[in-house]
Formats: structure tokens, sequence, C-alpha cells
């Protein structure tokens, strides 16, 4: 009997830049990670830490530069097409095109991934993100929180397996918020996906996820389900734990 694949299996994963000198950037740096399924992990980092670069690898928009990269128990180099057909991404600072309306911008990406009842499905999202009232409305005329929720909506049209997340509550007013962040862990737990997570809200991350990655330099620093983290540098909540990591010189994590 064959071992179920990770969502997300990472080994070795590197991505190197040219610099503007012609010098090397190395953005993330032997990574190791792997991401069970049904489970909502996080990943933590300051500015610069590589997280952007790992979402970009997992999502197909860049290759590795080294290692390697499995995603729903596919290689990223080289059937990244298979993986993609069953995963989506969901960003606040991905614009949608603001000539087209909500509906027309969904109607779009529904047919880019191959969706059967577009209407139907469209009509079902808008419902579960309270988005009716606005699927007429310009892209470009929607406020903040508004396309967050629009976003949120693209990403859950073709019921992905995995999701991935990007501040997915940006934006948005701690009421909506706190709603969207309810939405998301009733689906993932109803239909047993996987979510990846990038956020700066640590609350939001306590809340949501079972296990954190901590980004540090291109590096895994250190992870493990929130509590967990919480007592083992001592403090009282996980925004502490992000802060003494990120302020302290690179070292090894506690034991």
């Amino acid at each position: 009997m064959s071992e179920t694949p990770a969502a997300i299996e990472a080994r070795g994963l590197t991505k190197v830049f040219a610099g503007p000198a012609g010098e090397t950037v190395t953005a993330v740096a032997g990574l190791d990670v792997s991401v069970p399924l049904n489970r909502t992990v996080g990943l933590l980092g300051g500015n610069g830490a590589g997280k952007t670069t790992t979402i970009s690898m997992i999502v197909g928009l860049l290759l590795p530069s080294d290692g390697s990269l499995r995603v729903l128990g596919r290689d990223m180099r080289h059937e990244r097409h298979l993986a993609l057909a069953r995963m989506n991404f969901s960003s606040p600072y991905v614009d949608l095109p603001h000539r087209l309306t909500v509906r027309e911008n969904l109607v779009v990406y529904a047919h880019l991934y191959g969706v059967r009842d577009v209407r139907g499905r469209i009509r079902t999202v808008a419902e579960d993100l309270q988005l009716t009232g606005l699927l007429n409305r310009p892209a470009g005329k929607l406020s903040a929180g508004q396309k967050t929720r629009v976003a949120l909506a693209k990403a859950m049209l073709n019921d992905p397996v995995l999701l991935l997340l990007d501040e997915p509550t940006a934006s948005l007013d701690p009421d909506t918020g706190d709603w969207v962040r309810g939405y998301l862990d009733r689906w993932r737990r109803r239909v047993g996906a996987t979510m990846f997570l990038a956020s700066h809200n640590m609350a939001e991350v306590e809340r949501l996820c079972d296990e954190v990655l901590i980004m540090k330099a291109g590096r895994i620093h250190d992870q493990g389900p929130p509590a967990d983290l919480i007592a083992r540098y001592g403090r009282r909540t996980l925004e502490e734990v992000f802060l003494d990591i990120a302020r302290r010189p690179d070292e090894a994590a506690p034991a």
C-alpha cells in the first residue's frame, strides 16, 4: 500500500537570483518542509525572509534553483500543470482587471480553472462570501476589504484541495475579518482541504493554524504548533515569539 503524499513536500529547496551588480542573492536556502494533507499550516517571517519566494515556487510561478518540490504528489519542475488544477491562491495584493465587473472576472477565472457549471459555482461562492450584491460592480470600484473577499472567491471557484493564502484578512474590519477566518476554518474542516497561510496577523495564525513555520534569512528557523512555540520561548503569545526571533541575532532555535 503506497504512502499518502503530503500536500507540500520540499527537500533542499533553494532559489537564487542575480543581484543588481551581478552578485548572487539567495532568497531561499535549502528549505526542508512537509505540509500534511487536511491541515492548516502558517508561514511566518519578516520582510525579506523568503516567504513570497517560497509561495511563488509552490504555485509554479518560479522554478527552484536547486532541491526538490512536490505539491499534491506532483513534481513542480515537470508536472506542475497536474497540481495547479487542484490548488488555488488568494492574495489581496493581486489586482483583478478593473474594468470588468466582479461577475465577469469570476467567469474568466472559472473558465481558466475548468469549472463546469460556471454560473452555478459563481452563485454559490458569491452567496458563501456575501458578494451577491457586488457581482455587477466593476472590480476597480471596490473597497480594499471588498477586493479581499473577491480575491478569496476567485480562489474558491475550483474547489481546491490545497489553498494558499497571503494575508487573507488584510484590509478587513475586525468583524468581517473574524467572519472570514471562521468561514475558512469551517470550509477546510468540511471538505478536508489543506491551507497554507502567510500572515502578519499573529492572532489569526494562532486561531487557524495546526502548525507554524517561522522563516528567517531564507531558512526555517523554528516550527511547531502555536502553543508549543509559545511554551518553548517562554512567551505569552505567538506575536511575542515572532518578535523574539526577528530581533535576536541569527542563531539556533531554543531546544
